[in-house]
């Protein structure tokens, strides 16, 4: 599978729908932006944010056809769901996102920055620049761009949620810059959390363990696939539905009102941080 991954290219579908979920009006005409939201986490999270009552602008990069089932889950909660297919590298690609997100929707409550890219290495010597600069640019400056853009439009209650990773907690010896880039992330979480708190703006992030998504096995060799998770207490990875209420969680001002500049694990194993 090539980078950054088809959700539809994957034998055995991850699970996004979270069947036993009920909705219960805590994100009720909220309108949100998430990044890389055609697959995985990012269509888990626009799914749910959908049944609990926001409208959802759906940012992603190359997968049309994963881009348009995300649509049609949301449409299917009942909500209404913008696509917009782009670059978080290009910084007036991601002002024309919030742009358009603002104007379909008239407000913009939350920004879930979850975009990544990630490709094993097993050397330091096998990540050269460019690769080091598409890593850096895509994980932590797309995170920085978006947030940027979408600031001015954030009234007193609104919240920006970033996808950490369990790899920024812990390092991780086979993605070495990706790992890098999520530690950034919670920094990155946590000082803007402090900027922003007069504003009423709250800053989390989400530290996922191993979960069944494009992402992981779109550069890993079968062996690897097959033992992907493994290492978790819990002995398997997690499906994109056990991420996606964390993020309800951290959006809600009925549930997370009190809580910024968290990065909140949820990684399968004990004592993550």
């Amino acid at each position: 599978m090539v980078k950054p991954g088809r959700e539809a290219e994957l034998e055995l579908a991850p699970r996004f729908r979270a069947p036993d979920y009920r909705g219960s009006g805590k994100l009720q005409d909220f309108a949100a932006l998430i990044t890389g939201a055609d697959s995985g986490i990012g269509r888990a999270v626009a799914v749910l944010f959908a049944r609990e009552g926001a409208d959802v602008a759906v940012a992603y990069h190359s997968s049309s056809d994963d881009a348009r089932e995300t649509q049609r889950c949301v449409e299917a909660e009942g909500r209404r769901c913008l696509l917009l297919q782009g670059d978080v590298k290009d910084s007036a690609w991601c002002e024309q996102a919030v742009e358009q997100t603002v104007r379909e929707f008239g407000r913009l409550d939350v920004l879930v920055n979850n975009a990544a890219f990630q490709e094993h290495a097993s050397d330091l010597a096998d990540i050269d620049d460019r690769r080091l600069q598409e890593t850096l640019d895509t994980n932590i400056g797309g995170y920085v761009r978006m947030a940027r853009a979408a600031l001015p439009h954030l009234k007193r209650g609104a919240s920006i949620i970033n996808t950490g990773s369990v790899t920024g907690l812990e390092g991780s010896a086979r993605l070495l810059d990706y790992a890098a880039t999520k530690g950034a992330i919670h920094a990155f979480t946590k000082s803007l959390a402090s900027n922003l708190l007069q504003r009423g703006v709250r800053v989390n992030a989400v530290a996922p363990g191993p979960v069944w998504t494009p992402l992981n096995p779109a550069d890993s060799p079968a062996g690897k696939v097959a033992e992907f998770g493994s290492h978790t207490e819990m002995m398997r990875p997690a499906q994109p539905e056990e991420l996606s209420p964390a993020y309800v969680f951290l959006a809600a001002p009925a549930c997370a009102g009190y809580i910024t500049g968290i990065v909140l694990p949820v990684t399968g194993s004990v004592g993550a941080i």
